[in-house]
């Protein structure tokens, strides 16, 4: 009985740090970026923000320093937080439904769809903002789920007809892309820099679009959660204790395609998120995917802000993408997940 008040008490600890670090973390994405401003131009910047939340016509123009944290460090910050939730509790339930530690929402196709039909809108209609693809990169994420989830209930709806199905949906939809973008040049530009996955260049718009997605992915997550440590233990035992297999596997499905959709939709297919973020929760929370879940979202939050924060200092006066901060840190742990063995364990 000791471990139980050890694990609570770490628990406790753990969300405590995790909260403040969150915290610290918002502040420095405000304050910190590629061009210094002092902290009192940034924390007056802030306070006219929330004084002019309600009313933003009426909002003074301020100066440069000041239209650079209003306009875009806070817009940065906010996407970046809700972003990073967005994947780590779709990288939860992806790991959970699949039974497979190493996935993440990548595996089932979803960033292909995003990619492809992005790629295409750019194409067809010569969109480059991101305001004006991002309902089709969503549109596209939301199509390959389904075209997913129906090709593995055609199978039984288990858990390896599901990585199989993502596995040959990702295939194709990768091979359309490339011939999309090789039609076109322009294509090819646009392409080239949302895939490798960033925050940068978007404003208040592109959080407001995807924002009202976020939180309804996040209240089917919450609807998913509970039924999960029981699917964890196979689909019969489930079946056994009251558990709707297939609804709860559906609802599941649901939200991690809405929540990938619209992050990826937003800032482009972040690698390694989905995959490290729940580990590094199971470490504090166990398998309880009850706790996983949220904390994976929190936790999700912290890493791509972090990551964000990082590639604004490590290159000034340029700055790096965050895909390529995360796919910096993301691929050595990738390969410490598969030589130790007891972290990959379900």
């Amino acid at each position: 009985m000791t471990g139980l008040p050890s694990l609570a008490r770490r628990r406790r600890t753990g969300l405590l740090v995790l909260l403040a670090l969150l915290a610290v973390a918002a502040v420095a994405g405000v304050a910190v970026g590629t061009r210094f401003l002092d902290p009192l131009t940034v924390f007056r910047a802030v306070r006219d923000a929330l004084t002019c939340a309600g009313a933003p016509f009426s909002c003074p123009a301020g100066s440069t320093e000041a239209e650079i944290v209003r306009g875009l460090r806070i817009p940065r910050t906010v996407l970046a937080l809700f972003a990073g939730c967005a994947l780590g509790v779709a990288g939860a339930l992806v790991q959970g439904y699949t039974r497979n530690p190493l996935a993440d929402a990548g595996l089932l196709g979803l960033n292909a769809g995003a990619a492809f039909l992005a790629a295409l809108a750019v194409y067809l209609f010569a969109f480059t903002a991101p305001e004006q693809y991002i309902w089709f990169a969503f549109a596209g994420a939301l199509l390959a789920g389904l075209a997913v989830f129906a090709a593995s209930s055609a199978g039984g709806a288990s858990p390896l007809t599901l990585i199989l199905a993502g596995a040959a949906m990702t295939a194709f939809l990768q091979a359309m892309t490339n011939a999309v973008v090789l039609l076109d040049a322009t294509a090819l530009d646009t392409y080239r820099f949302w895939v490798i996955g960033t925050v940068a260049g978007r404003d208040a718009e592109v959080f407001w679009q995807i924002s009202p997605f976020v939180i309804f992915g996040l209240t089917l997550a919450a609807a998913a959660t509970p039924g999960l440590n029981l699917l964890s233990l196979g689909d019969d035992v489930a079946r056994g204790l009251g558990v709707h297999v297939a609804r709860n596997r559906a609802l599941g499905f649901a939200a991690v395609v809405v929540l990938c959709g619209a992050a990826t939709a937003a800032v482009g297919p972040i690698s390694f998120l989905g995959l490290v973020v729940p580990h590094l929760a199971r470490v504090f929370t166990g398998p309880d995917y009850r706790l996983l879940v949220p904390w994976s979202g929190l936790l999700g939050a912290l890493v791509l802000l972090t990551a964000d924060i990082l590639g604004r200092v490590v290159a000034r006066p340029g700055e790096l993408q965050v895909g390529v901060m995360l796919a910096a840190v993301g691929a050595p742990f990738f390969v410490l997940l598969v030589r130790r063995r007891k972290l990959v364990s379900l």
